[in-house]
C-alpha cells in the first residue's frame, strides 16, 4: 500500500512539474531568456536545496535520460532541417564541429588550469566538455527567427554534428586520467571511424526508414510517428554497438527522412516536435534536480566560473570561430554572430556526468564548474542572439509560409495528397486569378477558406493574403508546387 501511495505521489509531482514547465515557456519569450534556463530553474527550486520536494543524485539515471532526450531532440531537429539550405553550409559547419571544438577546448583548458588549479588532463577535460554547442539550445533560439538562411543553417548543422567530437574528447580524457590511454594514432583512427561510420549508418538507416514508412501500410496513421521515432533509436543503438557515433547517426538519418517524400509527414513532424519538447523539459528539470545550489552558488565557484565563462564566450569561441572559418567566405559580422550564437546547454551538462560516473578526482568540482558556465552562457548569449542579429543586420525579410499536408484526408496510396497553404502579402500568387497561376500538372484548388467562409473556386477567383487554400496534387509534383507557392515578390525566389 505504501509503494502504491509513493507511485501516486510521483505521478502527481511529475504532472505538476510538467504543467509548470510548459507554462514557463510562455514567460521565456517575454523575458528574453531561453526556456531551458527556466526548466533548470524549476528543477533547482523543487530540489533538495529548494523546497525539498525531490532528492535526486543518481548520475547513471541522469545520464541515461539525458542521452535518450538528446536522441529525440537531435532527431526532431534533423527532421526540420532543410538540406537545400544546409548543403552550402555543410563544409564550414563540419569544420566548426571538429577543428572549432578542438580549438575551443584547448583555450578553455589553459584557462581552467590556472583558474581552478587543476591538473592539465582535468583542465583539458573541462575544455572538452564545454567545447561543443548544444543542439537543443540552438534549435530553440533560432526557431521562428528570420536570421539569414546560411547562418542559421551553419549553426544548426554545427550543433547537430559537433556532439561526437565533444563526446570523443571527453571519453578520451577520462580514459587518460583513469590510466594508460590509447596512443595518438589510435585516437585519430578511432575518431575517423566514429565520424565516418556514424554518418554512413545514419544514411543507411534513413534510407531504410523512408522505404519502410512509404511501403508498409499500418492499420492506423497514429503509428507512423512512433514508427519513425523507432528508427532514431535504432540509429543510435546499432551505431553505438559498432563503436561509432550514435548521435551523429541519429542526426544524419533524421536529415535524410526529413528531406524525403514520406507519407504522414505532418503527423510525424508534429509528434516529434511535441515529444522533443517533452524530452527537453524532462532533461533540463532533471539536471536542475541533480544540482545542489548550495554547492553551485558559492562565492569561490561563482568567481572562478565567471572568469572561465568570460574566457569561453569572449576569447575561446570567437578565436576558434574566426580561425576555423578562414577558408570560407563569411563576413566579419557573420563570424561574430556565429561565435555569439554558439550556445551551451544539455550536451555539456550530460557530458559532465561522465567524470562523476567514472569516479575520477575533482569530478564534482568539474560538474559544478561546467554547470555554472553553461548557465551563464545560456542566459547571457541566449537572451541576446536575436537582438545581435538585428543589430548586425543579419535578419532577412519575412518569408512565405510552408505548405502543410492534411493526412486526415490524405490519399497518398493513390499517389495524390491534399495540402493546405496560407499565402501572405509577400507571396507571388497573392492578388492573382486562378486562371493566371502556373500550377504543375494534375493540381487543383478544391476549396478556399476566407474569413470563415468556404469559397468554391473558379478561374476568375482572386487569391488574397490570409486565404487558406486546399490543393489536390500528385505526389510527383508536390515539390514543384511547394516551390511555386513559396515564390516571394521581393526576392523572386
Amino acid at each position: 500500500m505504501q509503494d502504491y501511495m509513493v507511485t501516486n505521489q510521483f505521478i502527481f509531482l511529475f504532472a505538476l512539474l510538467l504543467i509548470v514547465s510548459v507554462v514557463v515557456t510562455k514567460f521565456s519569450t517575454r523575458l528574453g531568456v531561453p526556456a531551458l534556463v527556466l526548466f533548470i530553474a524549476v528543477g533547482m527550486i523543487v530540489g533538495s536545496d529548494g523546497f525539498g520536494l525531490v532528492y535526486f543524485d543518481n548520475a547513471h539515471l541522469a545520464e541515461a535520460i539525458g542521452i535518450f532526450a538528446l536522441i529525440v531532440i537531435l532527431f526532431e531537429g534533423g527532421l526540420h532541417a532543410n538540406w537545400h539550405s544546409m548543403k552550402p553550409a555543410l563544409a564550414p559547419a563540419i569544420t566548426m564541429a571538429t577543428i572549432g571544438v578542438l580549438l575551443t577546448a584547448a583555450i578553455v583548458a589553459v584557462a581552467a588550469h590556472y583558474i581552478f588549479d587543476l591538473t592539465w588532463l582535468e583542465s583539458v577535460l573541462i575544455g572538452s566538455i564545454v567545447g561543443s554547442t548544444d543542439a537543443a539550445a540552438v534549435f530553440s533560439v533560432l526557431k521562428g527567427q528570420n536570421v539569414k538562411e546560411r547562418l542559421s543553417a551553419t549553426l544548426e548543422a554545427e550543433s547537430g554534428t559537433n556532439d561526437p567530437m565533444a563526446m570523443f574528447l571527453t571519453i578520451t580524457c577520462i580514459e587518460l586520467i583513469s590510466g594508460p590511454g590509447p596512443g595518438v594514432l589510435s585516437m585519430i583512427g578511432s575518431f575517423i571511424w566514429e565520424m565516418g561510420a556514424g554518418a554512413a549508418m545514419g544514411l543507411l538507416i534513413g534510407f531504410v526508414a523512408v522505404t519502410a514508412i512509404n511501403r508498409i501500410n499500418l492499420d492506423t496513421s497514429g503509428l507512423y510517428p512512433l514508427f519513425a521515432l523507432s528508427f532514431a533509436l535504432v540509429s543510435y543503438g546499432l551505431t553505438s554497438v559498432i563503436h561509432a557515433s550514435g548521435l551523429l547517426a541519429v542526426y544524419v538519418s533524421a536529415l535524410y527522412i526529413g528531406n524525403a517524400e514520406i507519407t504522414y509527414r505532418r503527423s510525424i513532424i508534429r509528434f516529434n516536435e511535441g515529444f522533443g519538447w517533452l524530452m527537453q523539459i524532462c532533461m533540463f528539470v532533471l539536471l536542475g534536480l541533480f544540482v545542489f545550489p548550495g554547492e553551485l552558488f558559492t562565492p569561490n565557484l561563482m568567481i572562478k566560473g565567471f572568469l572561465l565563462s568570460i574566457v569561453l564566450i569572449f576569447l575561446a569561441r570567437p578565436l576558434a570561430t574566426f580561425l576555423s572559418m578562414l577558408p570560407f567566405k563569411y563576413t566579419a559580422k557573420e563570424k561574430v554572430f556565429i561565435s555569439w550564437a554558439g550556445l551551451k546547454g544539455a550536451v555539456p551538462i550530460v557530458l559532465a556526468l561522465f567524470p562523476l560516473i567514472a569516479g575520477i578526482d575533482n569530478a564534482q568540482l568539474i560538474f559544478n564548474a561546467v554547470f555554472f558556465v553553461v548557465l551563464l552562457s545560456t542566459v547571457l548569449q541566449g537572451s541576446t542572439v536575436t537582438a545581435l542579429a538585428a543589430k548586425l543586420k543579419l535578419v532577412e525579410p519575412p518569408t512565405t509560409n510552408e505548405i502543410e499536408t492534411l493526412e486526415l484526408i490524405s490519399i497518398g496510396r493513390n499517389n495524390l495528397e491534399m495540402v493546405e497553404y496560407k499565402p501572405t502579402e509577400l507571396n507571388e500568387i497573392s492578388g492573382k486569378r486562378l486562371e493566371d497561376l502556373s500550377f504543375p500538372e494534375t493540381t487543383l484548388i478544391n476549396a478556399i477558406l476566407r474569413s470563415g467562409e468556404i469559397i468554391s473556386p473558379n478561374g476568375q477567383t482572386v487569391i488574397k493574403a490570409g486565404d487558406t487554400l486546399y490543393i489536390m496534387v500528385a505526389l510527383q509534383y508536390k515539390k514543384q508546387l511547394a516551390k511555386y507557392l513559396r515564390r516571394n515578390k521581393l526576392t523572386k525566389e
